[in-house]
């Protein structure tokens, strides 16, 4: 997770880009923290998969096997 401030610059200068533009700093700053987060939503998505299964309305496991398949090489992470 990033932290509130990250965030916040991430917002600040999505603003300054629409309304007045970013110095070649800025825009390398602005680059290197979306890599950061999209990295975080990734990993969290990831994560998220890991531990899930899906059932039909009558119970049953309809996981489908590529999910299961995932979960299976990333059980020993």
């Amino acid at each position: 997770m990033l932290s509130k401030d990250k965030l916040d610059r991430i917002n600040v200068l999505a603003n300054k880009a629409k309304n007045e533009g970013l110095t070649e700093e800025e825009k390398n700053e602005q680059q290197a923290l979306r890599k950061e987060y999209l990295g975080n939503v990734r990993g969290s998505f990831k994560n998220h998969l890991k531990g899930m299964t899906v059932i039909d309305p009558k119970g049953n496991d309809v996981t489908p096997q590529k999910l299961r398949d995932y979960q299976e090489r990333n059980k020993k992470h």
